[in-house]
């Protein structure tokens, strides 16, 4: 090994050891950020010191970004828009439908707004009352109806 490509290679070692791991929370806020247009994403992700360069040709490296390029598309598609404005209009609404209406099941099925925003922890446990009810209201009808055909 010469002392050039070593050296490289340390540095190398040295930023992957060193490159911080992000958690969903934190991806979505700095994404939000974003759309609100104080700063661009690119120079956000720079601040930040997110890799926004993936390799070429090789789409596994990009998973996330690829799917939901596909499924904008799938939505976007589906119409002719006769004028960039009216195009502009519909990706700003599948946007928003994105990350304020949407369930994400990698999120347990919440929205990006609910876990940015930190709902996601109250939603979660509203629905497991939910939940708990409908069991319980399920567990006295099946009770109920047991009692009357013993009645007959």
């Amino acid at each position: 090994m010469t002392k050039k490509s070593s050296a490289e290679k340390t540095v190398r070692d040295i930023r992957r050891a060193t490159r911080r791991h992000y958690s969903a929370e934190e991806k979505i806020r700095i994404v939000l950020e974003g759309l609100r247009g104080e700063q661009s994403i690119a120079e956000l992700c720079r601040r930040e010191g997110i890799n926004t360069r993936g390799r070429p040709y090789h789409p596994q490296t990009q998973g996330k970004i690829e799917r939901w390029h596909r499924s904008m598309k799938n939505q976007i598609l589906l119409e002719n828009y006769y004028l960039p404005c009216e195009l502009q209009e519909q990706l700003l609404g599948f946007v928003n439908y994105y990350n304020h209406e949407r369930y994400h099941e990698s999120l347990e099925n919440l929205t990006p707004s609910d876990v940015f925003y930190g709902r996601g922890q109250a939603i979660l446990d509203q629905r497991e009352q939910i939940k708990l009810n409908t069991l319980a209201m399920r567990r006295k009808i099946h009770y109920d109806n047991q009692a009357i055909y013993a009645t007959r």
